[in-house]
């Protein structure tokens, strides 16, 4: 029998950012069945005769809204389309919003009355099935819901706990850093999952530090201390490195290195901190339509 030893008191500290991910339906006439799916960001696009032959479909051109329409199951002909701020593969979220939007989108076209926590589980488990690997639940969150959480962690499941931080503040000391190379970041935690429940003790030491940061931040950010703050983001680097190489990409590692900047910052927390101002509100839901913020921090400065 295997053991396996999970820290206790786990959480993971996350906000939205203001680019967004956004969904909007548009009925067809009385008769006409078809459901058409379209994506603008990436340029794509599919076609079915009906609800029905979408569910007999073998393969499909835009995975993730297929498996959600087939959740919610719909009645008569649409068309359902979707666009996102984030570059496809930055590694901040963005598949995870679309689902979140997209399940919002639904869930008032078809009166299902989900709530926002059915939304964020639901769409767990169509990236799930559109990557056949598990996938978690934190980056869910911000779209969802907006502002800044802590996703606390205990037996029997996740909830949602408000952080008690100046959204303003916090985003007067963040960056995102984009480094233009894409990545599967579900499939590198799937990675790091088998590698810690393999017993692979580098891994194993790195989840627990950055466990150890994630709570040190909280306390952090509710003081709030910004300089502690920061110093924990570099501190927590190293530990990043080891359960996620594309983290050590030259130019990234080369834009942390850059001289000549008025603050400390740091590229990404393992805390999943990110921060938005005033345009992150998770109600801007009007017809049709959800526009849903990303998730993530890139960088922290601090005076």
């Amino acid at each position: 029998m295997a053991a396996l030893s999970i820290p206790s008191g786990l959480v993971t500290l996350n906000a939205a950012i203001s680019l967004y991910a956004s969904c909007a339906i548009e009925t067809h006439p009385s008769g006409d069945n078809r459901i058409k799916l379209v994506s603008r960001d990436i340029k794509c696009e599919e076609s079915f005769a009906s609800f029905a032959a979408l569910v007999k479909a073998k393969r499909y051109r835009l995975p993730l809204l297929a498996e959600i329409v087939k959740f919610f199951q719909p009645q008569g002909g649409f068309t359902l389309t979707t666009d996102s701020e984030a570059p496809a593969g930055a590694g901040i979220g963005g598949s995870s919003a679309m689902a979140v939007a997209i399940c919002a989108v639904l869930d008032r076209f078809t009166g299902a009355g989900k709530s926002k926590v059915d939304w964020i589980h639901i769409s767990r488990d169509a990236e799930a099935i559109v990557i056949n690997v598990p996938t978690g639940t934190q980056d869910h969150y911000p779209p969802a819901f907006g502002g800044a959480a802590a996703i606390e962690l205990p037996p029997g499941g996740e909830h949602r706990v408000e952080l008690r931080v100046n959204l303003d503040e916090l985003e007067r000391r963040v960056v995102v850093c984009y480094t233009g190379k894409p990545r599967q970041h579900g499939i590198n935690n799937w990675e790091v999952y088998k590698a810690h429940i393999g017993g692979k003790r580098a891994v194993q030491n790195s989840l627990e530090r950055i466990s150890d940061v994630a709570q040190k931040m909280r306390l952090a950010f509710e003081r709030p201390d910004w300089p502690e703050a920061g110093r924990l983001m570099r501190e927590e680097c190293p530990f990043e490195s080891v359960i996620c190489p594309p983290f050590r990409q030259r130019p990234l590692t080369a834009s942390l290195k850059t001289p000549g900047a008025t603050a400390r910052w740091r590229a990404k927390s393992a805390a999943r901190a990110a921060a938005d101002a005033s345009s992150c509100s998770s109600s801007r839901m009007l017809a049709n339509a959800w526009r849903g913020p990303l998730p993530r921090l890139a960088g922290l400065f601090y005076p």
